[in-house]
């Protein structure tokens, strides 16, 4: 353990030094379209993978990318790490997602959020908070964007019970757009509340989109089945690997 210890240690200080690079190189991207800054964040996402392979031996390996829909999209994803927040960018023209009102603050980072026209709440303030995200979902999805959602609604440890939110749903009817769920297990190499990194084969598995116009209930069952079964199954993958790597992630890590 003493080795991911000091090779976790050593990806966070290049990590973080990366954003300050990519962010100074973005500068000039507040006078362009906000395509220029999710451009350069997609080259930010790709540095993190590079790190993540040489540094703490993690494979990052991304299935079903053929199936992703172009146009205005909801895009349901498991959240696992922060990892997905900025990976999950590349993928898509024009993506958005719900962050909180403070991250708006936080100088060079907060001010990107509010050039690429992240969608900012206070969580605080329930409902009204709620109806917001529908509105301003609605609004941007209908100019062409991707709603990138996790609808469990903050991060979730691999194998713990899942706790989907009727949010997404609602989002999903009003909007009319196809959703596309996304399955993954960053939790075992990317664990919240911790800056450890442990090695092996990081998955992130694109599902067949969901087509507009089902019932909410049964748009809510067939998301949350699809999400859950996929991940279950690439996350005892990666256990089975990490075990025969070094015996396993401490339970507390997760």
């Amino acid at each position: 353990m003493a080795v991911i210890f000091l090779r976790s240690l050593v990806f966070n200080v290049l990590f973080y030094a990366a954003f300050v690079f990519w962010a100074i190189i973005a500068l000039p991207a507040f006078l362009m379209p906000r395509g220029a800054v999710l451009t350069v964040a997609g080259w930010w996402a790709r540095t993190a993978i590079v790190l993540m392979r040489i540094v703490c031996n993690i494979k990052v390996e991304f299935r079903g990318v053929e199936k992703i829909p172009k146009g205005p999209l909801i895009v349901a994803s498991k959240h696992q790490s922060m990892w997905e927040t900025l990976a999950l960018l590349r993928f898509f023209e024009a993506p958005f997602f719900v962050v909180k009102r403070q991250l708006n603050f936080i100088p060079l980072f907060g001010w990107y959020l509010i050039k690429t026209g992240m969608v900012a709440i206070d969580r605080g303030s329930g409902r009204r908070a709620l109806l917001e995200v529908i509105r301003r979902a609605a609004e941007e999805v209908k100019h062409g964007r991707q709603f990138v959602i996790f609808p469990e609604g903050t991060r979730t440890a691999p194998g713990a019970p899942p706790q989907y939110k009727g949010g997404v749903g609602m989002v999903y009817s009003e909007c009319g757009v196809p959703c596309l769920p996304v399955a993954l297990n960053s939790g075992l190499f990317w664990p919240r509340r911790t800056f450890m990194r442990y090695p092996g084969t990081l998955v992130v598995e694109f599902l067949d989109p969901i087509p507009p116009g089902l019932k909410r209930d049964e748009f809510l069952a067939r998301v949350e089945r699809g999400i859950e079964e996929a991940t279950n199954r690439i996350v005892a993958v990666a256990r089975e690997e990490q075990q025969r790597l070094f015996g396993g992630i401490p339970r507390k890590a997760e």
